[in-house]
């Protein structure tokens, strides 16, 4: 895996003249219950972001680990970053990686609220310059993948339990998880939320979840964690090539 992190100027050199792609990954540190780290969103688009920078030899250029999460504002552990101090800071790692000759960025998000500042940020980037952006919501695509078998996309549940295990078990805290308790048509608001079509905004987490978490972290087993994130890779490398976003930088 070629990082950022681990290799030298004249490498990083080498290594984008040779393949000018940059995978960014995206998530926040936020409550996850009182079974969960709060790290989970991060560690969840790390693992996706890494292992799809290692599929496509691309350069995985680590942002930071936090994001705008307001809604989860009030809970210890949780820090939301302005949309503003996000965008800004993103353009400038963006710029940054553009002038070293960076043709196409790959933002990999696994916190939906980062969305409408990512997708500002890379409409920018292509107008105001020669990269071009895409934006892979590996959440969405592991809700997609894993809905056959039962995994479920909540806040603290399911697939982020499996996300967690599979970056290190040793960090849940499943026997703590007990039976979350949701107010009065939360489902119904949770789905509106998150509708495609029409929809509205929730703004505090206990409007969908009085504990700050629902779903079911016990589907979480070891040998589904040992399918993540490779399964989502899978998919997020065949709708790249579907639209020739591995072509453009080579």
């Amino acid at each position: 895996m070629t990082s950022l992190y681990d290799l030298t100027s004249p490498d990083v050199r080498k290594h984008i003249d040779g393949r000018p792609i940059a995978v960014l990954p995206f998530g926040s540190i936020e409550q996850h219950g009182p079974h969960l780290p709060c790290g989970t969103d991060t560690m969840a688009a790390d693992l996706v972001a890494v292992e799809l920078a290692r599929r496509i030899d691309g350069l995985h250029a680590p942002f930071c680990p936090y994001g705008v999460t307001p809604i989860h504002a009030g809970h210890p552990g949780t820090i939301s970053l302005r949309r503003q101090t996000f965008e800004a800071l993103l353009s400038d790692v963006c710029n940054e990686l553009i002038g070293m000759g960076t043709k196409t960025l790959i933002f990999v998000n696994w916190h939906e609220i980062n969305t409408p500042s990512l997708d500002a940020v890379a409409t920018d980037l292509q107008e105001e310059t020669e990269a071009r952006v895409f934006v892979a919501q590996a959440c969405y695509v592991a809700q997609r993948i894993y809905a056959d078998d039962g995994g479920s996309l909540t806040h603290g549940g399911s697939i982020e339990t499996m996300a967690v295990m599979a970056h290190d078990p040793s960090l849940l805290k499943i026997e703590r998880a007990g039976e979350p308790s949701r107010p009065p048509g939360a489902e119904a608001k949770d789905a509106m939320r998150r509708s495609r079509e029409v929809y509205g905004f929730v703004t505090d987490v206990s409007e969908i979840a009085s504990e700050g978490w629902y779903g079911d972290p016990t589907w979480a087993t070891p040998e589904r964690a040992a399918t993540f994130p490779s399964a989502v890779v899978d998919e997020i490398v065949k709708q790249l090539e579907a639209i020739d976003a591995l072509e453009v930088a080579r």
